[in-house]
């Protein structure tokens, strides 16, 4: 049940109204057109738009549009009072009957109260992480895991299809790196004494690859040119580092259904075209790739440039500022390339909405991608990027070292072991995720208002507690929350218990909003004022007995507030599951 979604249909059945009266013109355009919350809860329940945004078309005056739209609204079943303000605003009060109404659809939809179908069921791909294979996640890395898992979650609860995608980046410079380091650990574990230089990886993970190698290959690698055992030594140290990372990404409770790797796109074991190869032909024939040269770049200078004639891809021809190289001048592609061909590999897989989240140091990166998938789609699919910011780890307040394990960075699974997943989750996307985070690890795992994930987790435990204490004063109660659905809840009509109903009331809209701004940490606001709500309700409980949840002489009242409880402990476990965080029924 969405409160807003419901009304919003009023508002065009009214202007339906309106339209066979004369006063407006038939099929305006209510796209526009919302219904939400006022700013200021004393104005009412709900506010529509309405009248500001269609006044033009209709030919009128927004406030007197706002005056016509008001009296067909106080004509519709529940509205208590319909004002106008402003310039045309119009403010809505609902009878007390909407609110009973609210939470039995929760008790009865449980879960899946605010599950929305505006994706309509649609394939919608979400890459994220995409970690090179070279070494164990590092906390940078855990908040684009986090925000891209909390999103498809989000997406999915709102009607979309999701894939969720890892391309594992196992081509170029970075893995020849990774090899060398390798085999400099193949060397350790045969008794070699060794060095690392400056420009290989110098973590201790690297230890079990070269003990792995010794069991794989024995001594036969050891004076063999590079050219024979680079290959190989690559092939291991890949396969366990992607095991590696899937194993800490498990540590967050973060799965991928696809992993894509990048070596497909550039060679084939029976030689025939690469994916890239192909791709390029493809393009040529449309006129979209050509041999040119690039005038200097104004300002600041730009990485890809070279005063050579080149390979080019007419990227301006879609919205980007210049033409882009595909290859480099020792005849190799380009990561742009690349890219281009795995997002056209993503489109022939049948995704026309493709959503990937890069680090923020990728922002310059945003606009040649998005007009490479239009080209490589012929303008069929779209791609939405979302940049992640830096996360400053500290505890309390100081900057925290650097790992032994990795070497030169604190590691994903350091943070999880140390504060816990959940707590990992929620402050990852407390925050917007183009904003820079500060993650305290001694903050974190206090208990109090001003740790969010403690204060909500808390909420849900104390609900379950009220529901316990409530079976021991009335042991028949029954058994099946979907039964408190029929509770006297008109009973509900203490003020605090109200503004708990209008929060559950808004789970819905919410959530279709999060989802379609791209944006998850609006259910951890959503979840932190929700709860909020409960333990103000709870703590007037405790200064005025009447309002306590049970009222052992008066059963049908309390009765009926245990159905508020339910719905409030579904809704915040219904947000927290998106978020990918548990909701405990105790804190221990």
């Amino acid at each position: 049940m969405n409160l807003f979604a419901l009304f919003v249909d009023h508002v065009r059945d009214a202007l339906t109204q309106l339209a066979s009266e004369g006063v407006v013109p038939p099929g305006v355009d209510t796209a526009r057109v919302v219904v939400e919350p006022p700013r200021d809860a004393s104005h009412g329940d709900l506010a529509t738009n309405a009248a500001m945004v269609l006044a033009k078309e209709a030919g009128l005056k927004p406030r007197d549009l706002a005056e016509k739209l008001a009296a067909k609204l106080a004509a519709v079943s529940g509205v208590a009072k319909v004002d106008v303000a402003g310039p045309g605003f119009i403010n809505l009060t609902l009878d007390g009957s909407y609110w009973p109404q609210v939470i039995a659809a929760v008790l009865r939809q449980g879960r899946d109260f605010g599950r929305s179908d505006s994706g309509g069921g649609q394939p919608i791909n979400v890459e994220y992480v995409s970690a090179n294979p070279t070494g164990p996640m590092h906390v940078g890395h855990c908040r684009g895991a986090v925000f891209g898992d909390a999103l498809a979650n989000l997406l999915a609860f709102a009607g979309w299809k999701v894939t969720r995608e890892y391309y594992i980046n196992d081509a170029g410079a970075q893995v020849d790196v990774l090899a060398r380091s390798a085999f400099l650990r193949y060397r350790e574990a045969l008794g070699v004494t060794i060095t690392i230089p400056e420009g290989l990886y110098p973590g201790d993970y690297l230890i079990p690859v070269g003990k792995a190698l010794v069991t794989k290959y024995g001594r036969t690698l050891l004076d063999k040119p590079e050219a024979e055992w680079l290959p190989a030594v690559r092939d291991v140290a890949i396969d366990a580092m992607m095991a590696m990372i899937r194993t800490d990404l498990a540590a967050l409770n973060i799965h991928h259904e696809a992993f894509f790797s990048e070596r497909t796109l550039h060679a084939r074991p029976d030689g025939a075209p690469s994916t890239i190869d192909r791709l390029l032909d493809t393009l040529r024939a449309r006129d979209l790739v050509y041999e040119g040269r690039l005038a200097p770049p104004k300002g600041q200078p730009v990485e890809d440039w070279e005063d050579r004639e080149q390979t080019l891809f007419r990227a301006t021809q879609f919205g980007d500022d210049v033409d882009r190289p595909l290859m480099k001048s020792d005849g190799a592609y380009t990561y742009f390339a690349a890219d281009i061909a795995y997002h056209k590999d993503k489109f022939d897989r049948g995704f026309k909405r493709m959503i990937d989240i890069w680090g923020a140091d990728h922002g310059g990166y945003v606009k040649r991608m998005q007009a490479a998938v239009k080209a490589a789609s012929d303008g069929e699919a779209s791609l939405d990027v979302e940049l992640c910011q830096l996360v400053r780890l500290l505890r309390n307040g100081e900057p925290v070292k650097m790992s032994k394990r990795s070497g030169d960075f604190v590691t994903l699974r350091d943070v999880v072991d140390e504060v816990g997943r959940d707590a990992v989750r929620f402050m990852m996307i407390n925050r917007k995720n183009d904003a820079v985070l500060d993650f305290d690890l001694a903050k974190v795992i206090e208990q109090s208002r001003e740790n969010p994930v403690f204060y909500v987790q808390y909420a849900h435990a104390r609900a379950s507690s009220i529901l316990r204490n409530a079976r021991q004063a009335f042991p028949d109660l029954p058994e099946a929350t979907v039964e408190f659905a029929g509770a006297a809840l008109s009973r509900l009509d203490d003020e605090g218990e109200l503004g708990l109903a209008r929060l559950i009331a808004n789970y819905p809209r919410m959530v279709e909003q999060a989802a379609s701004a791209r944006e998850p940490h609006r259910v951890t606001f959503y979840l932190y004022d929700l709860a909020s709500a409960l333990h103000g309700q709870w703590s007037r409980g405790k200064d005025s007995p009447h309002l306590r949840f049970i009222i052992e002489d008066d059963r049908e009242l309390t009765y009926a507030r245990l159905a508020l409880v339910h719905a409030v402990a579904l809704i915040i476990a219904s947000g927290l599951s998106i978020l990918g965080v548990d909701a405990p029924e105790e804190m221990r």
